[in-house]
């Protein structure tokens, strides 16, 4: 099908076919015939946000919490500018986006016309994917193609910018059922490899599943594969910060998240299997420790529907290629026909190894009835919560990040939400909104440090003037919480600008934007006070004020091996033997 129409129309009927119904986004002069467009239909929902960067963050929250591309709509120059490092983000943790971009007229293009830049250009490290559409004829075709690669193989960010002139032009639309697209990544992985991995879990004494983001990024289905094929093998399995929720926190086999701040079995479990079965992970600086030393003498297979990732980072035994829920679906078929096999004496006494691992209680922490303990405020909140089905939860990005992956139980995908690879503060908080705008009727917590929070602050503006019921949970230690632990483990106590000395009242600041403040610093307070904002129906900000100075751990310092773990001081270290048998402290 195609017709005559504006490539400003063109653009609202692409999204339209394309099934959008939420955009994210900011006007300026470079996109109001967009915008015109948009003012005169219904089907598709327009939020306006406070900053561009918030319009990535909140597109990400929203194709996360529901597995759909996120879209963005964003002014040229310094529009376009500000939302680059929500791009890379969404690349760094392959998020389907499509961003839309106003550009000057054609003719103008390299003039330095007011609001130009090469957005193209500038764009190119940190999209998937990237057109600048100079022909109108051209733009529908090029925004069903962008959906397309957006959401196919391994997904990610990508980037059309529309000159203004091209937006006024005529001319013919196609539907998106007459794009044939050239990008048709590989879904199903080698038989002959997937086999060997059969048989290599056959043998196995030491076996542990490795998860991460890219199981979620599969589908539903590829999760419940996952928890098929684990629960079939008893095999140990932990995750990436990115995986959590792929397989259940309460799930019998979960030894929690592993990495620099992982759990002590969970690493060491890593360090010592002399299986090791990646799916869907990309061996993130942040899991590997060094990596001379990692996981050394286990058989390593690595599925990954990014051909690109194996063998980048570490070298796998057995690459497979293909999309998770395909290779898992072979695999379980697989190991099936041939009796599922599995060396079930030797795992069980991996087991008992991996219990006395977990006696160390690594999370243990030091708890205190005078100040609120930033893991105890997330132990509350936990058990308050953990019954609701509909609970999203989201971070900034510090020592809170990884307490609330550490006490956090998940036991869906898409639950999670957080930045990962890029390690975004200031992403929280529009994400949640995102997340919100999915899911309006469920309970969306944003898990926050004060200083992340502050950095895209202005979208309380978002959350007030659309009624949005997030809860901003701020855990206020008033420092740059990580940044003064690894200056106090690693920079000889030096703290150089890590803490804040100019914070604002947030309660007050909460009422300025008309939602609710709410302040806790008592421990015998603090389950009332989560109650009241649970049970608010609009947006609020809870300043929860914890101990400044409390540490994350465990914690590999930068540069060392799973087994060379830091532990809190209430860690049971009497238990803290690693796979040599050395003690650890």
């Amino acid at each position: 099908m195609t017709s005559q129409m504006t490539g400003a129309k063109m653009v609202v009927e692409a999204l339209k076919d394309q099934g959008v119904e939420v955009v994210f986004g900011y006007p300026g002069g470079a996109v109001l015939p967009i915008y015109d467009e948009i003012f005169q239909q219904n089907a598709i929902r327009h939020i306006l946000v406070r900053h561009e960067q918030g319009a990535v963050h909140a597109a990400e929250g929203y194709a996360r919490a529901t597995g759909k591309p996120g879209v963005v709509l964003v002014t040229s120059g310094p529009g376009a500018t500000n939302a680059v490092t929500g791009l890379t983000d969404a690349l760094m943790d392959s998020i389907p986006l499509i961003c839309l971009t106003g550009q000057v007229p054609t003719f103008m293009i390299g003039s330095d016309g007011f609001q130009e830049a090469d957005t193209v250009g500038i764009t190119r490290p940190c999209t998937k994917m990237n057109w600048l559409v100079k022909e109108t004829d051209e733009l529908s075709g090029t925004i069903h193609e962008a959906f397309h690669i957006a959401r196919s193989g391994r997904p990610g960010p990508v980037l059309i910018d529309i000159p203004k002139d091209v937006q006024f032009a005529t001319g013919t639309y196609v539907g998106p059922k007459t794009v044939k697209s050239h990008y048709n990544p590989r879904v199903k992985g080698d038989t002959e490899v997937i086999t060997a991995l059969v048989e290599a879990i056959e043998q196995a004494e030491r076996p542990i599943f490795y998860t991460g983001g890219g199981v979620i990024n599969s589908g539903p289905a590829a999760s419940q594969l996952l928890r098929e094929l684990v629960d079939a093998t008893g095999f140990p399995i932990t995750s990436t910060l990115m995986g959590l929720g792929s397989y259940p926190a309460s799930g019998k086999n979960w030894l929690g998240m592993l990495g620099m701040h992982g759990l002590y079995e969970a690493n060491l479990a890593m360090h010592g299997c002399d299986l090791m079965i990646n799916i869907g992970a990309r061996f993130d600086d942040r899991i590997t420790g060094r990596i001379a030393d990692f996981s050394p003498d286990s058989v390593k297979a690595h599925i990954d529907i990014d051909p690109s990732s194996i063998n980048k980072v570490i070298h796998a035994d057995l690459p497979i290629v293909g999309d998770v829920g395909h290779v898992l679906e072979d695999l379980l078929r697989i190991w099936k026909s041939r009796g599922r096999k599995t060396q079930s004496a030797a795992v069980k006494a991996w087991w008992g190894r991996i219990e006395e691992w977990k006696k160390v209680r690594c999370l243990a922490y030091t708890p205190s009835e005078k100040t609120i303990k930033p893991q105890y405020a997330l132990e509350r909140l936990e058990a308050l919560t953990k019954h609701r089905n509909d609970r999203f939860i989201c971070t900034e990005v510090g020592q809170h990040q990884m307490w609330a992956a550490q006490f956090l139980g998940f036991d869906d995908p898409n639950h999670w939400m957080t930045s990962g690879g890029l390690g975004t503060m200031g992403y929280g908080f529009p994400a949640s909104i995102g997340v919100q705008i999915a899911h309006p009727d469920a309970l969306v917590i944003n898990v926050a440090g004060e200083a992340s929070w502050l950095m895209n602050m202005q979208e309380m503006g978002t959350a007030a003037q659309y009624r949005l019921p997030v809860k901003q949970f701020i855990l206020n230690n008033e420092r740059l919480g990580m940044v003064r632990q690894w200056q106090q483990l690693l920079h000889g106590e030096r703290y150089s600008h890590s803490w804040s000395e100019a914070l604002p009242d947030f309660v007050k600041l909460a009422e300025a934007f008309g939602a609710k403040g709410i302040l806790c610093t008592d421990p015998a307070d603090l389950d009332d006070a989560i109650m009241e904002m649970l049970t608010y129906d609009g947006p609020v900000i809870f300043d929860c004020v914890v101990e400044k100075h409390e540490n994350c751990f465990p914690m590999i310092p930068s540069g060392k091996a799973h087994n060379e773990m830091l532990l809190g001081a209430h860690a049971d270290t009497k238990d803290a033997i690693d796979a040599e048998g050395s003690v650890l402290v």
